[in-house]
């Protein structure tokens, strides 16, 4: 409960920043012409963004003759999640991950690396792909594209206001360091949120996936192995080329540590096996 009172208040916090710079762009008509710009990008991202990531990763679509063992797994955690049957994807890379994506349950598709099936057992692949329907059952694919889409039409408003200048309601420039404030600290703001977002939707996604695999400690040992795997560092390539959509994976595959964390689309793995243990345990932490 507490990670989704967070996601309203975060997805709240970047709407009233968008206004904000629309505000500093045209006063209430600059404000009006970001949310009309806003929702023309959000509707947009709703419709194509899942057939646009599976493309950028050249997924391709598996069913249970190309993939029997992986596609009946997706099948069996779909109908305990009582969720309809996402299609399925592999994607020829060997750095271990997996995600989700789709507008809504309906049109929703799982994807998963070769190197991933390749390294957990099954038993650690369950609770990885059920991680991933959580995410489609509490439609945090939508969540994460609005945030993500906010957050880039945030960037290039405020560069609009930089390079053309804002004006007020009555047509009257702002004051230049105003709006040269405005152009930095909208987007770092705007990127800050939507990556804290994106960290709760994670822990909340591990808290489902354990409850619809029923075995959080699985979940747990597949984030360490892949953990593991990842201090190796084979690149994920695509990842690399798209960072952009890092958040949606089940490990990012270029998170850091420090500062750079709080631009991290992840909660630290440590952190996420240890709720997981104390889940398997009788609790969540």
């Amino acid at each position: 409960m507490f990670n989704w009172v967070k996601t309203a208040m975060l997805m709240a916090a970047i709407m009233a920043l968008f206004a904000v710079v629309g505000g500093m762009l045209g006063g209430k008509s600059g404000m009006l012409l970001a949310l009309v710009f806003g929702g023309a990008m959000n509707l947009f991202s709703y419709w194509f963004s899942d057939q646009m990531v599976l493309r950028m990763y050249n997924a391709q679509q598996v069913d249970e003759t190309s993939a029997p063992q992986f596609y009946a797994m997706v099948r069996d955690l779909a109908q305990r999640a009582g969720l309809p049957m996402p299609k399925v994807y592999i994607i020829d890379e060997m750095q271990p991950n997996a995600f989700a994506t789709g507008r809504n349950p309906e049109h929703a598709a799982v994807a998963a690396t070769t190197g991933i099936l390749q390294l957990l057992s099954a038993r650690e692949m369950r609770g990885v792909m059920a991680h991933e329907l959580a995410h489609v059952a509490h439609r945090d694919i939508l969540i994460s594209t609005i945030s993500a889409t906010m957050a880039g039409a945030i960037s290039a408003l405020a560069n609009f206001a930089m390079f053309f200048g804002g004006r007020d309601e009555e047509g009257r420039p702002v004051n230049p360091l105003a709006g040269i404030l405005v152009a930095f600290l909208a987007p770092l703001a705007a990127s800050l949120i939507q990556m804290a977002i994106s960290r709760a939707r994670e822990f909340e996604a591990d808290r489902g996936g354990a409850e619809i695999s029923g075995d959080p400690q699985a979940l747990a040992d597949a984030l360490g192995k892949i953990q593991m795997y990842a201090e190796g560092r084979i690149p994920l390539a695509a990842a690399e080329a798209h960072p952009e959509t890092a958040q949606m994976m089940i490990l990012n595959p270029l998170s850091g540590g420090g500062l750079r964390s709080l631009f991290s689309t992840h909660p630290p793995t440590e952190e996420r096996i240890a709720r997981l243990r104390t889940m398997a345990r009788g609790g969540w932490g």
